[in-house]
């Protein structure tokens, strides 16, 4: 008789509470970029995870969906990441620059940060921000796993020490398939939960 009542007081309370006030899960493109994919920095791993990242954009409501740009200037081979990476890419304007076609297609209305380095703090204020306001959980895809979504993935959880924060390794690439695999390690050390990885 107590189990019963205490099972009916729990749907009483559930009964409610719409759609909206569930958990919100927020994806994370990180830097679906020409460069990255097919033109300077490109790799065959990052062509292959194409159709699954538009895959997964297509799974989220287009609200709960942003995307990362990595973002040089014509004097990237000044800066320190030009020294250790001297291969200009992503420079702003350039193809190369541009989200792959078919990936940009399906981010319209979403909203992008553009960063000039491997983390974006403005994106890791913002979701905390947020995370203030009502329950979220992100999930991040994208490139490369062992810099830019490493990084950004690591950035968000010291922000959010208590978010949710989760990487699907099968839209993710690596710079080479055993960095790829190095940093999903590196992230499940620190608490992010890696998902067909």
């Amino acid at each position: 008789m107590f189990i019963i009542y205490i099972e009916q007081i729990f749907e009483t309370e559930n009964e409610g509470k719409s759609e909206g006030e569930k958990m919100r899960k927020i994806l994370i493109v990180i830097d679906m970029q020409n460069d990255f994919i097919d033109a300077a920095l490109g790799t065959k791993e990052a062509a292959a995870i194409v159709e699954s990242v538009k895959s997964k954009i297509r799974s989220y409501p287009a609200a709960d969906v942003i995307a990362t740009m990595d973002t040089h200037f014509e004097n990237y081979m000044e800066t320190q990441e030009g020294r250790y990476l001297p291969v200009p890419h992503c420079i702003k304007g350039s193809e190369g620059w541009k989200i792959r076609p078919e990936i940009a297609g399906l981010l319209e209305g979403a909203k992008i940060y553009e960063k000039p380095t491997f983390g974006s703090t403005a994106l890791a204020a913002d979701l905390k921000a947020l995370s203030e306001k009502e329950e979220i959980e992100l999930e991040l895809i994208g490139l490369c796993t062992d810099i830019c979504v490493v990084s950004n993935a690591l950035l968000l959880k010291a922000s959010m020490p208590e978010v949710k924060i989760s990487v699907d390794a099968a839209c993710c690439a690596g710079v080479t398939p055993e960095k790829h695999k190095a940093a999903l390690e590196t992230m499940r050390s620190c608490q992010i939960q890696v998902e067909n990885g």
